[in-house]
């Protein structure tokens, strides 16, 4: 417990007099993950939808896929995202190993089955006859697909809470991918691993608690959008 109270009082320290490093790492921890979330909404929703409102050939083979993804070990992406990354692999032209960008498309990665499985199973969970109805209204295809989501927005956004706790947690591929360099890569969960194999507990502890109050802050933001009823 010495630990723990010596790693809070370490924390308070750190983020009220502004250490640069510590910050450094809050803000890049919070816009790659935000960065990874909004890239796993804008791919997961709509193949969760295309999953649930459509049929063809190989269907259940792909919702498969899509479900084996959800538990994916992130250690695992990591190691195929920093092949096709690799200076000789086939997206190594673009140089985004080590990077901030590499860590994104790793987390986005991990994030996207666990939005599109969820969507699925949200517009599923539906009452068919509401898409019959929008249909006899006349809706286009894209248009009652729009309104399925919306009137599955609660768990649509559990969903994306799920993929944010997924990715600002993850550690695993964020060191593959991102090098864990110090002042270009390294996020909470990076440092903290750091921290603790140099035996640098009490920093560890103050890591780990702004890790889980900043995850706890935007966790707090999504669950009131979710929750807010429009008057």
């Amino acid at each position: 417990m010495d630990d723990f109270w010596r790693g809070l009082v370490e924390a308070v320290r750190l983020l009220a007099t502004g250490d640069r490093e510590t910050w450094e790492i809050v803000v890049l921890s919070l816009r790659v993950s935000l960065s990874a979330t909004l890239v796993s909404l804008l791919v997961g929703v709509p193949v969760g939808a295309a999953l649930a409102l459509t049929r063809f050939p190989g269907r259940a083979l792909v919702i498969g896929l899509v479900h084996t993804g959800m538990g994916l070990p992130p250690v695992s992406v990591g190691l195929i995202v920093s092949l096709l990354l690799w200076r000789n692999g086939p997206l190594g032209a673009f140089r985004l190993l080590y990077t901030p960008t590499a860590m994104v498309i790793a987390q986005a990665v991990i994030a996207a089955p666990v939005v599109a499985g969820l969507t699925l199973a949200a517009l599923q969970a539906l009452d068919p006859r509401l898409r019959l109805q929008l249909q006899a209204l006349g809706a286009s295809p894209w248009r009652a697909a729009w309104w399925l989501v919306r009137e599955a927005r609660l768990p649509v956004l559990a969903g994306v809470i799920a993929g944010f706790g997924a990715v600002i947690s993850e550690v695993g591929a964020a060191i593959m991918v991102g090098g864990n360099i110090k002042g270009e890569t390294r996020v909470l969960t990076t440092a903290t691993v750091l921290e603790v194999g140099r035996g640098n507990f009490d920093i560890a502890v103050a890591l780990t608690i702004v890790l889980l109050a900043l995850t706890y802050a935007v966790n707090l933001a999504l669950t009131l959008l979710q929750q807010h009823r429009p008057e």
